[in-house]
């Protein structure tokens, strides 16, 4: 037997011994408690990177602990495969855009191998499978027949390089992501999904994700925004003919006797019948819709605005009149694309009265008496108390939600307008100007107008003879696939040549892995049995859009009939994993830039770096691995060097899992010399154990406490994704076996804890943990065997370890029993080496016990 663990013979050798048992297909079984594990579906980018190494190391625990605790488990595995990279690869490389996704699925199906994860890959499917997106469109054309699909006029992020919609996520600095154009905001005929209709149900049951993550409940209650306003209607004082009145939304009307000005958006019906009027109010709303339509894109740029010359009457002062003007920062798609503007007590409206001169009136101060906040805008908490001076109804102290709930109150009896509630959240655009994407099903026909394919027809596949040589889809100007006879007429008529948003295809990837092979976008027996996903996991940055997407299409996919009642929700547990993050490495270039270098160039001296030619290198700060600052490490070279068992170890055991994780040459170094430590525990087991059982000594007693503690600590931290604290735990009883000296009974002690460490450790390092089992004499393979049960005999210490002090210091402890009397704990204590030692021949004034906690002896 060797006594040096060998990961390059042994890795493989199980990986095909799982493959070849077929161990990891999931097989619904009513006998058993379920669970479905699944990690947000990677892109196939080609590469695997240590971020996937943590998140699906994670993933695999989870799936191997719960298979060993007798569930059936789904642990399935897929591909987000359509989207824009692959359409940039096409262009760079002159390939189709299929052939290099299905080229990197293949890369990467074989690196997720050599990790050996116990994926079901016999549900395998990428979502660009025509099988895949076919069943897509069906869910499509039945929520369109459900009325949760509408198509309409929107403004959009507009890339006039690529000729292509960008969601806000893609526009940069406002420009788009790929093509690096000025952004454009543009008025086109898009597909909606209804999202908006379920604010008010998606809303209300973040309550109920208790096993989520509060952060993420928090932005996404944020991202939908329900708020209660007022809606009402200033009448213009000087106007234009065919606008009597300008329509507001305002969650703050406690604000309206602070009004300095209203505004609207460059989008406004009022504004573009303005630029009909004057050039340069034209010239303005063009520049406004060359900037992008995110909020985070308003608040960076400068506010900025032109004067309409036109105003309007304040409905409770009759001596003001507030002049109307175009704002950057209003949006059509937000409220009624009308607000007044309060500069007291709005930063962005402040900001915009300065600029233009504009009155600025305070309406509240912090107290009674107190002056007005100067030089920037006074914006509490609504749940503050402050004083109103000039508010709606009576002056006095009161809470910013007090005053507006007062102030819509009079309005309404005022006749002035009504308290309406409203979201933050706008329907979802998933029309896409792009070639690959799921095709959206429906044809335009002259005589029939917009009508769905015939599921028959169904997939509406993307034609293979496409051509990326100018800007734009190629689907535009592809006549075999874009002319089509009408599916209800049969007359000459046109594919809707957009495709869908990549967010729809991660939306409901998780119900058809319950059944990939179903004729319909689901099985319904198959979903009710393993649906809702029990644990998800994957990364905050998809806090928002991607699962508050997965949760409208969970309801969506009830109405349409294709999920059971019960997985309204899709996700019972979410975990956000932290990334890995390694330092950074740069020498300067001649035009004075950084260059960047690998890991693996880096000659690490203590503090100091140096390339191989002894050049100086700057030691930068620990980020997130990233490929723009070299500061990656290859999976598969971790792998060839130690193991894909190390590289799973180290990740689960450096740090929480909720946090980042540092990489260091040092630490996956540690991990190795660790699992080296614990294969040469079993090689050096003594096998000359008596066949005639004796009873275990205090020795074998004190191991076998240790390993029914760690069963009990390991079983929790996995229950309680706290990965690190249990390998901990293993860390100490691993410790504990190497030290325990004695005769048989010790030595069986050690066999036993040996057999059990191998059980403990499958999850996180399964190869290993085989290797064991299999030298050990265990029956069958190790992550066949139950998971270890704590002896509750072993958990409850009869005994309690007590410090010594010394004149108030501690020198020393002692172990006594738990039920010792004060006589016995002084007399054990007065007999400790240290304590002789310190009386050197003397006698002490006082010996102070208090049993079970602490002996202190005064000298």
């Amino acid at each position: 037997m060797m006594s040096r663990y060998n990961a390059r013979v042994a890795e493989p050798k199980w990986q095909q011994a799982w493959d070849d048992a077929r161990v990891f297909e999931a097989v619904a079984d009513p006998n058993r408690p379920k669970y479905y594990v699944l990690e947000m579906f990677p892109y196939p980018s080609g590469k695997l990177h240590m971020g996937h190494v943590r998140n699906y190391t994670m993933g695999d625990v989870v799936a191997r602990y719960k298979r060993a605790t007798g569930h059936a488990v789904l642990h399935p595995m897929g591909w987000d495969a359509f989207g824009l990279p692959a359409e940039n690869a096409a262009m760079e490389r002159g390939v189709h855009p299929g052939d290099w996704t299905y080229e990197n699925i293949a890369a990467m199906r074989a690196q997720f191998g050599r990790l050996g994860f116990s994926l079901d890959w016999s549900r395998e499917f990428a979502s660009c499978d025509p099988e895949y997106y076919g069943q897509q469109q069906a869910l499509f054309i039945d929520m369109l027949a459900a009325g949760l699909i509408t198509r309409k006029n929107a403004v959009v992020n507009w890339d006039p390089v690529d000729m292509t919609v960008l969601a806000n996520e893609q526009v940069e600095d406002g420009k788009g992501w790929r093509s690096g154009a000025p952004v454009e905001r543009k008025e086109l005929t898009q597909w909606f999904f209804k999202i908006s209709d379920m604010a008010d149900d998606l809303l209300d049951a973040i309550d109920g994700l208790d096993k989520w993550p509060e952060k993420v409940r928090l932005m996404q209650a944020n991202w939908i925004g329900r708020s209660r306003g007022l809606q009402f209607e200033f009448e213009f004082s000087s106007g234009l003919d065919g606008f009597e009145t300008l329509d507001v939304y305002t969650t703050r009307p406690d604000t309206l006797m602070g009004a300095g000005f209203a505004a609207i958006s460059p989008d406004h019906p009022l504004a573009k019948a303005l630029e009909e009027k004057r050039d340069d109010i034209k010239a303005f709303n063009e520049e406004c819709r060359r900037t992008g339509t995110s909020e985070e894109a308003l608040e960076k740029a400068e506010k900025r605005g032109i004067d309409t010359g036109l105003t309007v009457a304040h409905p409770f002062d009759a001596d003001v009149e507030l002049p109307v003007w175009i704002a950057n920062f209003v949006l059509m798609e937000y409220g009624t694309g009308a607000i007044f503007g309060c500069p007291a007590h709005d930063q962005r409206d402040l900001d915009f009265a300065r600029k233009y001169d504009l009155p600025v009136r305070d309406v509240f101060v912090a107290a009674e008496g107190a002056d007005p906040v100067a030089n920037e805008a006074f914006v509490p908490p609504k749940t503050d108390a402050v004083y109103y001076i000039r508010p709606l109804g009576e002056a006095g102290t009161m809470t910013g939600q007090d005053a507006v709930d007062q102030a819509i109150e009079l309005c309404e009896a005022q006749g002035i307008g009504k308290g309406v509630t409203k979201f933050r959240l706008r329907d979802w655009g998933l029309s896409r100007q792009r070639y690959w994407g799921t095709p959206i099903p429906v044809v335009h026909c002259d005589d029939c107008g917009v009508v769905p394919e015939k599921k028959e027809n169904l997939p509406v596949e993307l034609p293979k003879d496409v051509t990326f040589d100018r800007p734009g889809n190629p689907l535009d100007w592809h006549p075999t696939w874009r002319d089509v006879p009408c599916p209800c007429c049969g007359k000459p008529a046109k594919r809707e040549t957009d495709t869908m948003d990549t967010f729809v295809d991660s939306s409901w990837y998780y119900a058809r892995f319950t059944a990939p092979d179903a004729a319909t976008p689901t099985d319904m027996d198959a979903a009710k049995y393993w649906m809702n996903v029990d644990q998800y996991i994957g990364g905050v940055e998809h806090a928002i859009l991607h699962l508050l997407y997965s949760r409208f299409f969970a309801r969506a996919m009830q109405k349409t009939g294709h999920l059971p009642a019960s997985a309204s929700e899709p996700f019972d547990a979410l975990f956000t994993q932290g990334m890995v993050t390694h330092e950074t490495y740069a020498t300067k270039g001649a035009d004075g830039r950084n260059v960047w270098h690998e890991p693996g160039d880096v000659i690490r001296e203590g503090d100091s770096a140096r390339l191989e030619d002894g050049t100086e290198v700057d030691v930068g700060p620990v980020i997130k691995m990233s490929k723009s600052k070299k500061n990656t490490v290859n999976p598969l070279d971790i792998i060839d060097q130690y193991g894909a068992d190390t590289a799973r170890w180290f990740v689960m055991s450096d740090s929480p899992p909720e946090r980042d994780v540092e990489w260091t040459a040092a630490g996956a170094d540690a991990a190795w010399k660790h699992l080296q430590r614990v294969w040469r525990l079993v090689v050096e087991l003594e096998d000359d154990v008596p066949a005639v059982e004796t009873a275990d000594g205090p020795d074998a007693i004190a191991l076998r406490r240790v390993l029914h503690r760690t069963i009990a600590d390991l079983t929790a931290s996995i229950d309680g994704f706290a990965f690190n604290k249990g390998v901990a735990k293993l860390y100490e009883l691993t410790n504990a076996i190497a030290k325990a000296k004695g005769g048989a009974d010790v030595v069986r002690a050690k066999r036993d804890a040996l057999t059990t460490l191998a059980r403990l450790m499958q999850p996180m390092t399964p190869h290993l943990a085989e290797e064991m089992w299999e030298t050990l004499g265990g029956e069958g393979m190790v992550l066949e065997a139950p998971w270890p049960v704590a002896d509750q005999a072993y958990l409850v210490d009869d005994t309690v370890l007590m410090p010594i002090q010394i004149n108030g210091k501690k020198r020393s402890e002692i172990t006594v029993a738990k039920d010792a009397d004060k006589a016995s704990i002084e007399a054990l204590a007065m007999a400790d080496p240290a304590v002789i030692k310190a009386l050197d021949g003397g006698t002490a004034k006082k010996v102070i016990v208090v049993p079970g906690r602490i002996v202190n002896v005064v000298i």
